[in-house]
């Protein structure tokens, strides 16, 4: 099974990313791969909040979102849009994954659960919560590749998620990132093969790379890792494409070996005070 990773350099141009995303998509099915991952924000990175509110759009909407469909359906390939920010009714903005299947038609949807509000040693500082809204609800889905769970940047940083994800039969764990680099550096790679390792499950993210229209430095190094914990692709910092084969023998071979689904419990919290 061929899956195919984008690592780009988003802009503040909808269009410009739609065009870069639409072509990956085209490139990638004619170089035998079932399913591409885009980063997080595919659509729209912008920090200047005033300046992005123009350009978000309600999902119908969305240019990006129809390119990609398009593209999926001409090419016949699925693509996993990392994410895009999108227009809710209430006029907050969603952050929000999409899984579009071979003929444009969208199989899921899924709102970043988790949201970065954070004051980094760096000096950098940011507070998504004060324009997205939270999603209220994990996602699996079916895809080519296997059961797919759904997530998003932050997200990684909460296993019990994961924990949710491979319970309910996810063999595959999308990570899609637009990671700054401070904590890119300390923490990518130990995070994903953590989330690997513990459930027994692939993990393909796609990451945001360089330096961004907006001021702000994305880390890159999109990662695919196996469920013994095996990075099998690292795409360093450069934009482009890569792909890499997926054996689901992998999969049943780790959780044999460890069985640490079917180990898992439910433990009751008991705080005792000396």
């Amino acid at each position: 099974m061929r899956a195919a990773l984008l690592q780009m350099t988003a802009g503040i141009d909808p269009a410009a990313n739609a065009r870069i995303v639409a072509g990956a998509a085209e490139q990638a099915a004619g170089q035998g791969a079932a399913m591409l991952f885009t980063p997080e924000m595919s659509g729209l990175l912008d920090r200047d909040r005033e300046r992005a509110a123009s350009a978000i759009r309600a999902e119908k909407n969305d240019v990006v979102l129809a390119a990609v469909q398009e593209a999926a359906a001409r090419c016949g390939i699925w693509v996993q849009l990392g994410s895009l920010a999108v227009r809710r009714p209430d006029g907050r903005f969603a952050n929000r994954a999409f899984v579009i299947d071979d003929r444009g038609s969208v199989r899921a949807r899924y709102d970043k659960l988790h949201l970065f509000d954070v004051d980094l040693p760096s000096g950098e500082r940011w507070r998504e919560s004060a324009a997205y809204a939270p999603g209220e609800e994990a996602m699996v889905v079916a895809t080519p590749l296997g059961r797919l769970g759904l997530s998003i940047c932050y997200d990684l940083r909460f296993p019990a998620l994961y924990a949710a994800l491979s319970g309910a039969g996810a063999t595959l764990l999308s990570v899609p990132a637009a990671f700054t680099r401070p904590t890119g550096v300390a923490h990518w790679h130990l995070l994903l093969r953590a989330r690997a390792v513990e459930n027994a499950c692939f993990v393909v993210a796609a990451a945001q790379s360089g330096r961004h229209a907006d001021g702000r430095e994305t880390y890159g190094r999109s990662l695919v890792v196996d469920p013994w914990g095996e990075v099998l692709l690292d795409m360093g910092d450069e934009p482009g494409l890569a792909l890499v084969d997926l054996d689901p023998a992998r999969c049943a071979d780790a959780r044999s070996r460890v069985p640490v689904l079917t180990h898992r419990r439910d433990i009751p919290l008991v705080i005792s005070v000396a």
